[in-house]
């Protein structure tokens, strides 16, 4: 058998192909060409700390055995509160966002979903018992009360939202929304009302859609929208309820806190305005319940403790067949804890010190009358000028030695030593009245040269100034100030201020100074005693803020009547205008449903007022900006305060200093600081509401013809939200007014400045200060002309006609007390009845500030 014949192939020599280039390293454009769209992160197998380099495959397995079985002890810890037929029950808001979802036919649908039938109460909270789940659960209807469903939510482990299928959510329900969940929120359910409503059958899933696609723009966690209608969903979620661990709120979590479900008040009425004994009643939750702090009862005020009872319920235990027997308590309730020595007192403020009356006064040496400038930093310039200032010349022969020249006391001769006397005779031919180490020489960059016979002086020589006649420069004035009217300059220039030509500016702006750098120029302290608010340096001031905090924080984790307790709280010298406010539905009276009464306790010395400083942003769709010192109702944790805050800029400054805002606007994030109580939790959320007017109306009594004037609760808007900052006393708000003046003539680098001052007396104070324009020109004061407030003034560059010449001065403003807020008080009766009177008088300014008229 022959082969056939291989096919012949022609070896190419022309085309050669080369291996590919093979680099050593890598280059940039490589490596970003090769990692191009994906994550960054640790490769698989990868270990990131040197000390998961060095563990055993042993170890890491131990290591993570633990993580799970700490995880697990806390899971357990969490949710043993709740086990035992006496456990701590779950506490459900039911939450309605429309107007036609009732939320008693809600908490019915869902009982009946695991066949229990209990009775619904006249009002107020639902309890039942799931014995499927062998779990209680304290349902608590809210109605669409903003207050209401905040004090509600803020105690509640779950919150179950109900949406109607027909009706739109309002703005009022959003903003409820947004309350909520800025206050801090735990496990969230949300459910439809009358879904079968919704006819034909197949329109049902859209609704559902899109009311899911509504829920999840506030808690994007929301997977599904439950039925009302279905018992089968009903049956899911008690099933979430009863076995799903509430996450908490963290800075509620970190205090003890219960929800008050009977209060007892004394049965005699007493001559007194005060209750000597209170005794309220709940379910210890969070932290360990300690009787030498001081508890918050909802908006009520802070209160000491008497001491703290057992009220466990009793007990029904079956013995024998036919034998029952109920455990009751004999005789008085057990005394769990009492208070000692170590107990909080309702102090305030520090105790008063003897000070001196002179301590503050301002040495004779350095008062106003007799200084001669403006303070800028920490130093008076020109006040010491004898000192400063070099000796006139004297008219001697020459080659007379300095020896010689002291024997001489008059002028001797009519030449002049050109050598000793050129160094003290400026550019225009006059005495140079600037010592060399003043300030204003600081900001000009070039010197200029020294006039010799040849070399001609850069400024042109002095010429006669006539000051202008009233008539014409009041009508001047008047022009000029009605160019710059327009909102446009009244934006750029937020801190104007223009004085009118009879007020003398030394005066007027007395307690005003000059800084170079707000940001890093210091302080002085001593200047503002005598403009301190009274009682001031009595705040609480706290060197090392986050030891403090820690130690106070880890001070709630040991000790205490332990959570899942039922205790009763016997409070010392409750207020009895207290008595028709905010009752639990158990002991209330009246027809109109109660709001829930939480209960927190205060770490130690979070009742002490001290200067607390919080953040502040003004949402974008806001329609308007808010003035400070503008009256607001804002809710810090379980306590809400209403506070006149001050704003100022959100900045870190090596010397404490910031700039006071006059207006907070929209979309804007600033510092409101305020006189309160402290607050240790650093993640305690800030609500910001504001009020409208209280309205009243008149009724007549049937027993009486008297009309009787009721006062409704106002109603309040959810306005900014913020956090909590670390307090200080010494935080110094610096209130900035800017004095402008425009350029009258110009030579190259020496301008005329008018309209800035009015007379001599105010160029020579404020002299020292620095000034500049609105294109950045830096420049001092050289000397005034005339006696109408005209002035030279040299800068380190051109400067043009359409220039407008300002200079800055800095107030420091105090802030201002805030009083406890309560929903059935006016907010000019909130620091009456029921209130604590002490440090009613911080924040009450000795002088009354009259700047803010012209600003």
């Amino acid at each position: 058998m022959t082969l056939p014949p291989e096919a012949h192939s022609h070896r190419s020599t022309t085309k050669v192909s080369h291996k590919p280039f093979k680099s050593r390293h890598a280059t940039k454009g490589l490596i970003k060409e090769l990692t191009k769209g994906k994550i960054g992160g640790h490769e698989k197998g990868n270990r990131s700390t040197p000390h998961q380099q060095v563990m055993s495959k042993l170890a890491r397995r131990n290591q993570a055995k633990q993580l799970r079985q700490t995880k697990h002890q806390e899971n357990a810890k969490a949710i043993s509160v709740f086990a035992g037929h006496h456990g701590a029950p779950r506490i459900v808001a039911v939450v309605p966002l429309s107007e036609d979802c009732d939320t008693h036919a809600a908490i019915r649908n869902l009982n009946q979903s695991v066949g229990n039938e209990a009775a619904r109460p006249s009002e107020g909270p639902w309890r039942v018992r799931v014995e499927r789940f062998a779990q209680s659960i304290l349902y608590v209807p809210v109605e669409q009360d903003l207050i209401y469903a905040m004090d509600a939510c803020r105690v509640a482990d779950f919150v179950v939202f109900l949406l109607s299928p027909k009706q739109d959510a309002s703005e009022e329900s959003e903003q409820l929304i947004r309350a909520i969940e800025g206050q801090g929120i735990s496990n969230v359910l949300t459910m439809v009302q009358n879904l079968d409503s919704i006819q034909p059958a197949k329109k049902q899933p859209q609704v559902v859609a899109s009311l899911k696609s509504y829920i999840t723009h506030f808690f994007p966690t929301q997977d599904k929208v439950h039925s009302l209608d279905s018992d089968r969903e009903c049956a899911n979620v008690i099933r979430s309820l009863c076995t799903t661990t509430p996450k908490g709120v963290v800075w509620r979590e970190d205090r003890s806190w219960m929800l008050v479900e009977d209060l007892q008040w004394p049965e005699i009425e007493q001559a007194s305005s005060v209750a000597e004994e209170v005794v309220l009643t709940g379910v210890v939750r969070g932290k360990g319940l300690k009787a030498n702090r001081l508890v918050q009862v909802g908006d009520w005020g802070h209160f000491q403790i008497e001491k703290i009872t057992d009220a466990t319920l009793p007990t029904t235990r079956k013995r024998k067949a036919d034998e029952m027997t109920v455990d009751s308590e004999d005789g008085a309730a057990t005394v769990l804890e009492t208070p000692d020595d170590d107990q909080d007192d309702l102090d305030e403020l520090a105790p008063q010190e003897e000070v001196m009356g002179d301590a503050y006064e301002v040495p004779m040496s350095e008062t106003t009358s007799e200084r001669k400038g403006v303070l800028l930093d920490d130093h008076h310039y020109y006040s010491d000028e004898d000192r400063n200032m070099p000796p006139p010349p004297k008219k001697l022969p020459k080659g007379t030695s300095s020896y010689q020249a002291a024997w001489f006391l008059g002028d001797m001769s009519d030449t002049y030593s050109s050598d000793s006397d050129q160094d003290h005779i400026d550019e225009e031919g006059d005495l140079s009245m600037e010592p060399p180490s003043l300030v204003q020489n600081e900001p000009i960059t070039t010197t200029p040269a020294d006039p010799t016979e040849t070399t001609p002086s850069e400024y042109p020589q002095s010429e006669t100034f006539n000051d202008p006649s009233p008539a014409d420069e009041a009508h001047d004035l008047e022009a000029y100030r009605n160019s710059r009217v327009s909102a446009a300059e009244d934006r750029e220039y937020p801190d104007e201020i223009e004085l009118h030509p009879t007020v003398l500016a030394r005066e007027r702006l007395s307690r005003y100074r000059g800084l170079r750098s707000l940001k890093t120029s210091p302080w002085e302290t001593s200047e503002d005693k005598p403009h301190e608010p009274q009682d001031y340096d009595r705040l609480l001031r706290i060197p090392n803020y986050r030891s403090a905090r820690k130690r106070a924080v880890n001070e709630a984790l040991v000790g205490g009547i332990q959570p899942g307790h039922r205790v009763s709280i016997h409070l010392r010298n409750v207020p009895l205008s207290l008595r028709h406010h905010q009752q639990p539905p158990s002991s209330s009276s009246s027809s109109s449903p109660s709001p829930p009464l939480p209960l927190f306790s205060l770490h130690r010395h979070e009742h002490k007022r001290t200067v607390v400083n919080t953040t502040i942003t003004l949402p974008s769709s806001s329609p308007s900006p808010i003035a400070s010192k503008t009256p607001l109702v804002i809710q810090i944790g379980p306590r809400r305060f209403l506070i006149h805050p001050l704003f100022s800029e959100l900045s870190n400054t090596p010397n404490n200093v910031h700039k006071y805002l006059r207006y907070l606007h929209p979309g804007q994030t600033a510092v409101a600081s305020f006189i309160a109580p402290l607050t240790w939790s650093s993640s305690t959320p800030c609500l910001y509401f504001t009020s409208s007017s209280t309205s009243t109306s008149n009724f007549t009594t049937s027993n009486s013809t008297a009309s009787t004037s009721i006062t409704t609760p106002p109603p309040l808007t959810l306005l900014a939200t913020g956090s909590l900052l670390p307090p200080s006393p010494f935080r110094v708000l610096a209130k900035r007014i800017i004095l402008t003046g425009a350029p009258f003539k110009i030579h190259k680098k020496l301008v005329t400045v008018r309209y800035m001052f009015f007379n001599k007396e105010d160029v020579e104070w404020f002299k020292a200060l620095r000034l500049w324009t609105k294109r950045g020109r830096q420049g001092f004061i050289r000397e005034s002309l005339g006696t109408h407030g005209y002035f030279k003034a040299v800068f380190d560059g051109r400067v043009g006609m359409q220039e407008s010449v300002g200079v800055s001065l800095y107030k420091r403003v105090w802030p201002r007390g805030a009083v406890g807020w309560r929903m059935d008080v006016r907010e000019g009766e909130q620091d009456v009845e029921g209130m604590k009177g002490a440090g009613e008088d911080i924040g009450k300014v000795k002088e009354v500030e009259m700047d803010d008229a012209l600003a």
